[in-house]
């Protein structure tokens, strides 16, 4: 058995040692417990059972702040299950129920869950109260994400009432607050959100920036479904913007993600249509970005590259090595800032990089060939020995392959 079927059998075990009659707080609490962990392992009729069962053993007058945890916890199950409305009555009750207790944060979180039930049927009205009341309640200094999660909750709402200014007030604070939290999911689904509300605005500017700090904070390793939403915003903004090379990139990098919504894959290709295809879009790019903020600009182009067929991956690499060739100023700095991207891959990806950055590179003339080798092994001698000797590995044994070692 896994953890989690271990844990509920030992709760199921807790529920049989404590008699109702006898031991009704226990008894309740153990209820409680089983509760919870059935609706995270998905049995939600088993969990609303115990959660009922814990409904009941709390006495409201006597247990009042237990009562509404149990309720509160209810009703988020409820409303996983599509029970709306018996979801809210548990809700109230849990809001009663906080309120006798004079527990601040607990009402808070009731009324969020309120606010969430009151938009999933349509009124707004109703949600935008509630999550105004969440906000009252709970403390930004001690539960700053709970609180920010209201805030940005309040400004969707405000969003699509069309009252982009509200939107946007609450939407900086649950950024702050989401920052404050250290929660950097919290803050990139609130600023993906102040995205849309400066695009409404027309404000592209501010729009591509909300957009970035989105995607920068929802990885595309951890993230990947708001990830490639927030570079497929991303590429609308910068295209609104007038920033074509910008928006090809964010498009086509958005397009890169295995698991995309298909709105969001339509978004990103619509772009690419309107604004032509990405390959050496990079180098606009970098020509306008200072020297630190090449490396995350060339280690999402590169993770992008990874997931290209053979030929396109060849034909962007080509791109590259032209790029890097006609920049002498610079051209060991920017091969330093690929070696560095090449060294953050896995295993496997990093041969497949190596050995078509070889191919494209013994295309070119020879004395290109040999400038741009030049300049990967100066820039190899940048980094930490174990790591340039077995790029250099990497490259000497593909470069052999390919008779240009």
């Amino acid at each position: 058995m896994d953890q989690t079927t271990d844990r509920i059998v030992e709760l199921r075990a807790q529920v049989q040692r404590y008699d109702a009659d006898r031991y009704p707080v226990q008894h309740a609490t153990a209820q409680f417990h089983l509760g919870a962990a059935l609706h995270g392992a998905g049995r939600l009729e088993e969990g609303e059972a115990a959660l009922a069962a814990a409904v009941a053993g709390f006495d409201p007058q006597v247990l009042p702040r237990e009562h509404g945890v149990a309720c509160n916890a209810l009703g988020s199950l409820l409303r996983d299950r599509a029970r709306p409305s018996l979801a809210i009555e548990l809700f109230r009750r849990a809001v009663a129920a906080f309120t006798a207790a004079e527990a601040s944060s607990e009402l808070g979180a009731a009324w969020f869950n309120i606010g969430l039930v009151l938009r999933d049927l349509g009124d707004r009205d109703g949600a935008v109260d509630a999550f105004r009341r969440a906000g009252e309640h709970l403390d930004e200094d001690a539960v700053p994400g709970a609180a920010g999660a209201a805030a940005r909750e309040l400004g969707t709402c405000h969003l699509e009432d069309g009252d982009v200014e509200a939107a946007l007030g609450a939407l900086a604070r649950a950024v702050d607050l989401a920052d404050r939290a250290n929660d950097p999911t919290g803050v990139g689904v609130a600023a993906n959100v102040t995205g849309l509300a400066h695009l409404a605005a027309d404000d592209h500017e501010a729009a591509a920036a909300a957009f970035a700090r989105s995607a920068a904070s929802l990885p595309r390793n951890r993230e990947p479904a708001a990830h490639a939403m927030a570079l497929a915003n991303l590429a609308l903004a910068h295209e609104r913007r007038g920033a074509a090379p910008r928006a090809r990139l964010a498009a086509a990098q958005a397009l890169a993600v295995e698991r995309i919504e298909p709105a969001v894959r339509a978004q990103a290709e619509e772009v690419l249509d309107r604004v032509g295809s990405p390959t050496g879009a990079v180098w606009q790019v970098l020509d306008e970005e200072p020297e630190e903020r090449w490396p995350g600009i060339v280690r999402a182009e590169v993770t992008r590259w990874a997931t290209l067929p053979p030929g396109p991956r060849r034909f962007e690499l080509g791109a590259w090595i032209s790029g890097q060739l006609d920049r002498p100023g610079v051209d060991v700095v920017l091969a330093a800032t690929l070696v560095g991207a090449y060294l953050e891959l896995p295993p496997d990806t990093l041969d497949r990089l190596v050995v078509a950055t070889v191919q494209a590179a013994a295309e070119r003339p020879e004395e290109e060939r040999v400038r741009f080798r030049q300049q990967v092994s100066r820039a190899l001698a940048r980094y930490p020995m174990p790591q340039w000797m077995r790029l250099r590995d990497l490259f000497n044994r593909a470069a052999g392959e390919e008779g240009w070692g």
